[in-house]
């Protein structure tokens, strides 16, 4: 399985996602531009919530949280900025749309995680819309893909967060990769991925090349990297440019095709393969990066949840509902298990 969303998929997502809100709210779209916060406190059915940052689970991609109750509310982190908790918002909003409209929830059955990347990914991209024009948009990203400086330049003319510039950048990418926001230290403030692995926010990415030579420096730095994934795995070699962005840094990854280069190939794919497994137990063909078992050196697998250890209680198949079952399960004369007899 692929662990990343298409951003056509996403956009598409959230394009039904305004026109469903434009059907039930006429003239909404215009008046969460203006102020996403404060529209959405006028609403009698949510209940919206600014909440402190460390109190925010890190599931979802920006500093907040929906909880569809009943009743349900939107948890947004407090911010000195305006336009990131306008952002956040947005953001929460497009879950709880989601989450409520079986029109809007029928693409997830067609994804192989039930639709969680998809729904997070076009959360983003609702956000994103509403915030940043796209007459906006085309006048500052160049038709060949995105620069840092470019996407520093749309944050610059445009009321929207740094982090709705980041996913609008991110639909532009001419190739795989990523536009990552991250703070001074070089841990991940935010990152909108396409075609490859999406990064964990807060991870910390100040020390991989390029990145770090941006954060000591002037901000301005360019070359090949590696980002970091969990427990330390790096991705594969990727085309990066980076620019400062008032007091973070902004940094666009890509496989190929980099904007700011005549002429860039691909760079070779020598980042992480997940393994093929057929489970021992229920014979599930699955792909794996989870930490094996250090007895039997096999992850466990996502169907029963079990590695290729022999079970610590010997176990015996029931003929009639062909489980397995602990001995206890049976009675001395029965070869059925007591449910079956």
């Amino acid at each position: 399985m692929v662990n990343y969303v298409r951003a056509d998929a996403a956009r598409t997502q959230a394009a039904a996602m305004i026109q469903e809100l434009e059907a039930a709210r006429p003239g909404a779209v215009e008046r969460l531009a203006q102020g996403a916060l404060a529209e959405l406190k006028t609403w009698p059915e949510l209940t919206v919530l600014e909440v402190d940052e460390n109190l925010v689970e890190q599931g979802c991609s920006v500093a907040g949280a929906y909880d569809f109750g009943p009743p349900p509310h939107l948890s947004v982190a407090t911010s000195v900025s305006r336009a990131r908790r306008d952002f956040t918002a947005l953001h929460e909003l497009g879950h709880h749309l989601q989450k409520n409209s079986f029109a809007l929830m029928e693409p997830f059955g067609r994804e192989s995680d039930g639709g969680l990347l998809l729904e997070d990914a076009a959360c983003d991209a609702f956000a994103a819309e509403i915030l940043l024009p796209t007459p906006l948009v085309n006048q500052h990203l160049d038709a060949k893909g995105p620069t840092a400086s470019a996407i520093t330049q749309l944050w610059q003319a445009s009321n929207a967060s740094r982090m709705a510039v980041c996913v609008r950048a991110a639909q532009h990418l001419p190739a795989s990769g990523h536009i990552l926001l991250l703070d001074p230290l070089g841990h991940l403030a935010f990152a909108a991925s396409y075609g490859l692995p999406p990064l964990r926010r807060g991870s910390f990415q100040g020390d991989v090349a390029v990145i770090d030579r941006a954060l000591s420096g002037s901000g301005h730095a360019r070359g090949l990297t590696q980002v970091r994934y969990r427990d330390g795995i790096l991705g594969r070699e990727l085309h990066t440019d980076t620019a400062p962005m008032d007091g973070y840094l902004v940094a666009v990854l890509v496989t190929d095709s980099a904007p700011w280069r005549a002429f860039t190939p691909p760079t070779p794919d020598t980042g992480p393969q997940a393994r093929d497994y057929i489970c021992a137990n229920c014979s599930e063909e699955y792909h794996s990066f989870d930490p094996a078992c250090q007895r039997c050196h096999i992850p466990p697998c996502p169907e029963c949840g079990r590695c290729s250890c022999p079970p610590r209680v010997p176990e015996r198949l029931c003929p009639g509902c062909f489980t397995l079952h602990p001995p206890s399960m049976f009675s001395a004369d029965s070869d059925r298990c007591l449910d079956c007899d």
